[in-house]
């Protein structure tokens, strides 16, 4: 065993004497038995570890966390803003300066606050006590046209400058809106004011209407009262076209009626209140989008109808009531009949078979059409749908004569308007082919229109 023992501590010592001579240092050195305890002494050794104590003090920078504290910023604000007067070129200049110095990206809310208010607001709306506030702010400005156009142009500098700041300022002024009920009524009025022109030169998103449909807002009359305000100022920069496009942007176009309670929501009573307020452009907008959604669900429902199969005296009683009900014009519905018939069927795409296929359709539905063309403006109406769905869908190039004579023959297009059609009422697409198309047909109806004059003054 001993051997064993010393060969495996020196397995490269060859000789004996020298082993016996180590492991006798070795022994007396740390003191123990070679012979009884040397196997226990390595094992103990090697379970033996190192252990770090003590703490470490040192950090990184980048790993230490910056407290929160948005008032040393207001005061920095405030007190540049105060120096400013209320020249706002140098409030502009000013705020340029301070974002290579100040934190804006932390402290944007804060910042917007200040602009707006005068200082930091708590929930609710109402300035906080314990910071100093500033009168160089929108709140504590002119209440006219020209003060608000000027602190927009601050407003847009700042953004133009920092465009990190567009999405919090977007955030600031949806929740400024919320807290409305904590501003008074001249507060309300320069931010109604502010809000319209930058909703005219783009600064804001129309997205930020949603929050005037908050039901406490709409319930107490105050977001219908600031929308008023705020579409006066809107309208005053850019005309109904330019609003109405900027709304159906982000799907605003349909929801102006939630600016009333659920009692009030309906097109006359909106109607009323915006026009009394001198808005009647908002007024027939916001009518002809219910008169929309009103005639895409009545085509909806026309369109079910057919392909159910339904039988084509109920639904011209169905749309008759339609008429009545929703106060829609024929040539409104002829329009609709039209779009609705065609959409009913998967046309072939040779153009060779389409024309065959659209005589025998349209031979099925000609009494539905016949029903709605009681007024030679809807004959007319009727013409130009014809005419733009043949320019618009190219196999159908060839038919549109085709289509024509057979509506005209089951009584549904009269000559006097076919004749009103060719020789001034055409429109542009297409005008020439069709004109071609329908010159000899034109032609017989004149020589018959003639024949038929001369019968009677000869029965005279």
């Amino acid at each position: 065993m001993r051997g064993y023992v010393y060969n495996s501590l020196f397995p490269g010592t060859a000789c004996p004497g020298v082993q016996s001579a180590v492991i006798l240092v070795f022994s007396f050195t740390v003191g123990f038995d070679p012979n009884a305890d040397f196997v226990s002494f390595m094992s103990n050794q090697r379970q033996q570890k190192p252990t770090l104590t003590g703490q470490r003090f040192k950090t990184r920078k980048r790993d230490e966390k910056e407290r929160f504290d948005p008032s040393q910023f207001q005061e920095s604000i405030v007190q540049g803003l105060n120096q400013t007067g209320t020249d706002l070129e140098a409030v502009a200049k000013f705020l340029d300066a301070s974002g290579a110095k100040l934190d804006y990206r932390r402290y944007a809310e804060t910042l917007f606050d200040i602009l707006v208010a005068g200082g930091m607001l708590a929930p609710g709306g109402t300035l906080s006590d314990d910071v100093t506030c500033t009168e160089v702010c929108l709140f504590k400005a002119q209440e006219d046209m020209e003060t608000m156009q000027a602190y927009a142009q601050v407003f847009n500098k700042l953004i133009r400058r920092y465009k990190y700041l567009e999405k919090g300022f977007e955030e600031e002024i949806k929740k400024l809106l919320l807290f409305l009920k904590g501003f008074t009524e001249s507060e309300r009025n320069k931010l109604a004011m502010l809000t319209g022109i930058l909703l005219a030169n783009g600064s804001l998103s129309a997205s930020i209407l949603s929050s005037l449909f908050n039901e406490n807002l709409v319930k107490e009359g105050v977001s219908a009262c600031f929308a008023v305000k705020l579409f006066k100022s809107w309208l005053s920069e850019k005309d109904i076209n330019s609003v109405a496009a900027s709304l159906r942007k982000v799907g605003m176009d349909n929801r102006l009626m939630e600016l009333f309670p659920l009692n009030k929501r309906s097109c006359e009573h909106f109607s009323k209140y915006f026009t009394d307020a001198g808005l009647k452009e908002l007024s027939d907008f916001a009518r002809n989008q219910q008169s929309i959604g009103a005639r895409k669900e009545l085509q909806k429902e026309l369109q079910d109808q057919m392909s159910r199969g339904d039988s084509l005296k109920d639904i011209i009683s169905y749309l008759r009531e339609e008429i009545k009900k929703s106060n829609i014009s024929e040539q409104t519905m002829i329009g609709l009949i039209w779009s609705s018939v065609m959409s009913s069927v998967e046309w072939n795409k040779k153009e060779e078979l389409v024309t065959e296929q659209a005589i025998k359709h349209l031979k099925q539905y000609s009494p539905l059409l016949k029903a709605f063309t009681s007024q030679g403006l809807s004959e007319l109406t009727l013409l130009l749908k014809i005419q733009e769905y043949c320019y618009d869908n190219i196999h159908f190039m060839k038919a549109f004569q085709k289509i024509v004579v057979l509506l005209y023959k089951a009584d549904v297009l009269s000559e006097e308007a076919i004749l009103k059609w060719y020789n001034e009422a055409h429109v542009a697409k297409g005008k020439s082919v069709f004109l071609e198309q329908m010159k000899k047909f034109v032609e017989w109806l004149k020589n018959a229109e003639e024949e038929s004059e001369s019968e009677e003054e000869e029965a005279d």
